[in-house]
């Protein structure tokens, strides 16, 4: 009986002693885990060599080289994830899809804000512009507007009308164009600026939808404008060293601060144009005017009932400009930029031209022209966009973000008021979701990348970006891209005008604009009575 209590006290002292151990064991794994993850959680992500004092690693941008090639080398080095030291600020660089989709979800409120810049306090209303504008109150209320009142889906189908017409119109002033230089030169190809072509109709479009006006090709306002939008699209992509140096703010180096005053000047004299002949119209024709939903009337009658609180810091004057700005830069950044990238490939790729060509015959046919309804049987031709997207985005970098808070990206610790930068030049030439990544060849999105889409879910493909900060203009560019490039592939046979490839060189600068314009050689490809019988 002692035996038999002795033993069962040993198995309780042994239970005891047993529980105890695994307690104490299971603590101390607790506790170094802790510890391992806060290291981890406070390691840097790796920093890029050759940082110089004050400066950091500016001396490698702002020369003659292209900032996302400097930053795809860079890559090739550190790895997708890596910062680089620009003056005063530290900026995140990012060049992979599972990095940059931790960035747009995860940690998408935290990168919301925009970095404060030259720019953006001249050109954009004193941070008013809504691309540029920093992330609060006033940008929602703005992106919602815009968003309800042009950008949205609802509103891009409803305004269809205006882009078939404005095609017929720009299409029928190329086929005079060819008709009227044919007969000088005896020859049946004519030479087409298709730069200054797609410049034009994208502007006439969203002007359309701004003001309700068009201007004729070569018209003087018309060329006003361009030239004010393109100086402005210039200054916007230039290197401002007082934008990572503070101290030097007070010199204006490089004479930036002056031309972007004048270009300011000159953009602001046209929106105000507008916008007091809307005024104008609306005191006038009062309620006969409610039909007549222009961006400008829409925004004007949202503000009439809006008190100045709404919008803390501006005015409404100040709004309705910046957000025509803001409606101009959206539409004519990405869509005709990608149109002249689109096309320039096609060109030199003819076989894959005459490929998009034959299934636009066989779906359409060329006794009727194509139709915004016929672009989603367009498969080849959806594929030739997305490859265009991919290889030329329009803004081959993001635009830069600012962390709003301390937040963790890939295991690495982000301190507040770091900025961020989506490499989408090396993201999107990434050999481990492309093969043969820098091969144009449409086909891809037929077979392994089907159902890869541009709207920002898919993060090995984001040419609008994604997140709370996705291109405004996104829903534009993905209506008017397809059928204006099935538009002219349908009515025109085009090629290039001599032997050598068409130069694929890119411009300095934010926006991926081709460096050269657009020459090429076109004649009608339809019969004289589908040019002649159009409105």
């Amino acid at each position: 009986m002692l035996h038999s209590k002795h033993i069962e006290a040993m198995e309780f002292y042994d239970s005891y002693y047993s529980t105890i151990a695994s307690i104490f064991f299971v603590t101390i794994i607790v506790v170094l885990l802790q510890i391992f993850n806060k290291k981890r959680v406070n390691r840097e992500p790796p920093k890029a060599k050759g940082a110089w004092p004050i400066i950091g690693h500016l001396h490698l941008l702002g020369g003659s080289r292209l900032t996302h090639h400097v930053y795809g080398d860079l890559a090739d080095k550190h790895g997708p994830i890596f910062t680089v030291k620009l003056g005063v600020h530290q900026t995140l660089v990012v060049s992979n899809a599972e990095v940059a989709k931790e960035c747009y979800t995860i940690n998408d409120k935290i990168f919301a804000s925009r970095p404060k810049s030259m720019a953006a306090e001249i050109m954009g209303y004193n941070y008013a512009l809504i691309g540029l504008a920093p992330y609060g109150d006033y940008w929602r209320k703005v992106r919602k507007m815009i968003t309800l009142e042009v950008l949205s889906q609802r509103r891009v189908d409803m305004l269809q009308n205006v882009r078939a017409l404005e095609l017929k119109a720009s299409m029928k002033d190329i086929y005079e164009a060819w008709l009227k230089n044919k007969e000088g030169e005896g020859s049946n190809m004519v030479k087409v600026d298709m730069s200054g072509w797609f410049g034009n109709l994208i502007l006439n479009v969203v002007l359309q939808i701004l003001t309700g006006k068009r201007f004729p090709h070569n018209h003087k306002e018309g060329i006003r404008l361009q030239k004010a939008v393109r100086n402005f699209f210039e200054l916007l992509g230039v290197f401002v060293i007082s934008d990572f140096i503070p101290l030097l703010k007070a010199f204006d180096v490089g004479g930036y601060k002056r031309k972007m005053k004048m270009a300011w000047k000159e953009m602001d004299d046209i929106l105000e144009g507008w916008v007091k002949e809307h005024k104008s119209e609306k005191e006038h024709l009062g309620k006969q005017n409610e039909g007549n939903q222009v961006f400008i009337n829409a925004i004007l009658s949202i503000l009439q009932d809006a008190s100045e609180d709404d919008f803390p810091g501006y005015d409404h004057e100040t709004v309705i400009k910046a957000s025509c700005l803001g409606i101009l830069i959206a539409g004519l950044d990405s869509t005709a930029t990608t149109l002249i990238w689109a096309l320039s490939l096609l060109l030199n790729n003819p076989d894959t031209m005459k490929i998009a060509q034959d299934e636009i015959d066989e779906h359409v046919g060329r006794e009727r022209l194509v139709e915004q309804s016929d672009t989603n049987k367009l498969v080849y031709l959806q594929a030739v966009v997305k490859e265009t997207l991919r290889l030329h985005s329009p803004g081959p970098l993001s635009l830069p973000h600012e962390s709003m808070e301390d937040c963790v990206v890939s295991g690495y610790h982000i301190p507040k008021g770091t900025r961020l930068t989506i490499n989408l030049w090396k993201l999107h030439r990434d050999p481990n979701v492309w093969p043969n990544p820098l091969e144009f060849k449409p086909e891809r999105f037929l077979t392994s990348q089907k159902d890869i889409d541009l709207r920002g879910n898919h993060f090995e493909l984001l040419p609008f970006s994604s997140g709370r900060r996705i291109c405004p203009g996104m829903f534009f560019a993905l209506e008017s891209l397809p059928l204006t490039l099935a538009t002219v592939l349908q009515q025109f046979m085009m090629t290039k005008p001599s032997n050598e490839p068409i130069d694929m060189t890119e411009s300095l600068g934010h926006t991926n604009t081709k460096a050269t314009p657009l020459e090429i050689l076109m004649a009608p490809r339809l019969s004289v009575d589908m040019y002649s019988t159009r409105a």
